[in-house]
């Protein structure tokens, strides 16, 4: 299940980096984070980019809504995605029922 914190307009929560990948996708739920295979190997801080493009793309935000605030250089990493429309259920629901089991 998949572990979030909802802070006003904007939700946190742990995502499972898998870098160089074939392409990037989310593909579900590892030890309660967001698995994501990321096309862009972990140098210069590549992967971290292509992290960020793949949640803005995925959550209809603006690249500069979505914040690594912890893990920069670990596989599991801590990302906040602020402007989550008042922190609607949707991007929850969205997070947990499109990609695994439900859980706060």
């Amino acid at each position: 299940m998949i572990q979030f914190i909802s802070k006003g307009d904007s939700i946190i929560f742990n995502v499972r980096v898998v870098p160089r990948a074939s392409k990037s996708e989310i593909v579900g739920e590892h030890d309660g984070a967001l698995k994501i295979r990321i096309a862009a190997p972990p140098v210069d801080g590549a992967a971290n980019a292509e992290l960020i493009k793949v949640l803005s793309t995925e959550f209809g935000v603006s690249k500069s809504s979505v914040e690594i605030i912890g893990g920069q250089t670990s596989k599991m990493k801590k990302v906040k995605i602020s402007n989550a429309a008042d922190g609607s259920d949707s991007y929850k629901q969205h997070i947990l029922f499109k990609n695994g089991s439900a859980g706060i």
